[in-house]
């Protein structure tokens, strides 16, 4: 495909997006106050209407892009019913945006584990102990729980619960989208037919 004539210093020439989003993302731990991998992701449940959430981003490669949570919870069943998620971040102090969608799998066992095995004490005890998406009839509720588990996992290691795991998005697109001076911002989006497919690259009008 012939070059689009990407604007130097703000999109690279790329021919994948995943070296790009890298150094993106790389900007935006150096400029980012709190949770630079912050990301709103948008589900859809079993009567199409969509919810969205933020979520933190918690690895990519050239697979797709990498988050974890409760298979129970909200997001969780509607990713399990419908197979396919979207996801939108959005740096300000970069005036950077990227929005990507696609089907998604579960993370390999592995995965997860190795993840799981990395978070502190209390959120592996959380993730036993908090009910996600459910009704909770009182701080307290969730209090006790915590406890229960605390004392449950005293000693040893805090295995990872069944019903929570990796979920990652396999991309058909990824748009990048630079703010420019009167609206006029610089959009480029990659495009593949297959999760195994070449890219092509566009540009967007704004």
């Amino acid at each position: 495909m012939s070059d689009i004539g990407l604007t130097s210093g703000d999109f690279t020439e790329e021919s994948e997006p995943f070296a790009l989003f890298g150094a993106w993302l790389q900007d935006a731990q150096a400029s980012e106050l709190n949770d630079p991998n912050a990301v709103a992701l948008a589900t859809v449940d079993a009567d199409g209407l969509p919810n969205v959430r933020m979520v933190l981003l918690k690895g990519f490669d050239s697979r797709g892009f990498v988050f974890y949570t409760n298979f129970e919870s909200q997001k969780g069943q509607e990713i399990l019913g419908q197979n396919k998620a979207a996801m939108c971040f959005h740096w300000k102090s970069l005036r950077r945006q990227v929005r990507l969608r696609g089907a998604v799998e579960i993370v390999s066992d592995a995965e997860a584990d190795e993840y799981y095995a990395s978070r502190p004490l209390g959120s592996r005890i959380g993730a036993w102990a908090s009910k996600q998406s459910r009704p909770l009839e009182g701080r307290f509720a969730l209090e006790k729980s915590v406890a229960e588990y605390t004392a449950r996992y005293a000693l040893g290691n805090v295995p990872r619960p069944p019903h929570w795991s990796g979920f990652r998005i396999v991309p058909q697109s990824i748009e990048f989208w630079h703010d420019r001076k009167f609206r006029l911002h610089d959009r480029i989006e990659f495009r593949r037919e297959t999760s195994t497919g070449a890219w092509s690259k566009v540009r967007m009008y704004p």
